[in-house]
């Protein structure tokens, strides 16, 4: 296959997604009715927030489709690239579509320009792809992931949620989404602090979704049986960091002894 060859007017540049559309390749797009589907495989809550080195992000395992677990093991936070991540929340199928798009754009950028694509541009070419997905979101499979990063610019994490729409809103401190994001949303603004280290945001963001666990059925909570916990992931100058499971496990046996004591 030859390589494709655009005029100089007709040239996507380093916009993978216009490439594709370019070449003839055409992304899927919702039609018709999604009932015949049955009940979609949703993903659920997610939370970030700011700490002193940068950001962390969270996330349950669980996967809903109607009133059934479809997944318990399900990642739904993802690197998108050294410095930044994406965790979703809505239909799964077309969220880790647009999370693999996502992070073929970001090399593709990078590659094309020579240099990576800052993060605020990051931010907008996610806010793009969501509204995109809109006429899948007004069928029921809807997309609202956050996405979130350490600046190097200005040497800070930053973080942004989003509507259906595309909308993208930069939040200063933390962000929850997902069905579950109003207890764990709760929980993470009653217990944070600027400047709060790696350890205790952490510890903030497996409480969060603890709580969020205890009530709302669409969320996970840690299950010690499988050994299965929820992806927790700290990003800053050094890159995206996953939080491993023997971690997890210690801080979420000290949660459930604080509970019990209670």
């Amino acid at each position: 296959m030859a390589m494709p060859v655009f005029r100089p007017g007709d040239d996507p540049g380093a916009n993978f997604p216009e490439l594709l559309r370019r070449t003839g390749v055409n992304l899927p797009t919702a039609s018709g009715s999604t009932v015949a589907l049955g009940a979609v495989p949703h993903a659920t809550t997610c939370v970030a927030l700011r700490y002193a080195d940068g950001v962390v992000m969270a996330g349950d395992r669980r996967a809903t489709a109607g009133n059934l677990i479809s997944h318990r093991s399900m990642d739904k936070l993802v690197e998108a690239d050294r410095y930044s991540g994406v965790a979703i929340a809505g239909a799964a199928g077309p969220a880790m579509e647009m999370v693999r798009l996502f992070q073929l754009q970001l090399e593709h950028y990078e590659k094309v320009e020579g240099a990576a694509l800052s993060l605020e541009g990051k931010a907008n070419q996610l806010s793009m792809m969501i509204r995109g997905n809109l006429q899948a979101a007004m069928m029921g499979m809807g997309v609202v992931p956050i996405f979130a990063g350490y600046d190097r610019r200005r040497r800070i994490g930053r973080l942004w949620d989003y509507d259906i729409t595309g909308g993208r809103y930069e939040e200063r401190d933390y962000v929850a989404t997902g069905s579950g994001s109003l207890h764990a949303g709760t929980v993470v603004k009653v217990g944070y602090r600027a400047g709060l280290d790696r350890s205790a945001a952490i510890d903030l963001a497996c409480r969060a979704l603890w709580e969020a666990a205890d009530a709302d059925s669409a969320t996970g909570g840690p299950d010690a049986l499988r050994g299965i916990y929820p992806t927790v992931a700290t990003i800053t100058a050094t890159g995206f960091a996953r939080v491993d499971d023997d971690e997890l496990a210690t801080r979420y046996e000290t949660i459930a002894d604080e509970v019990r004591a209670r």
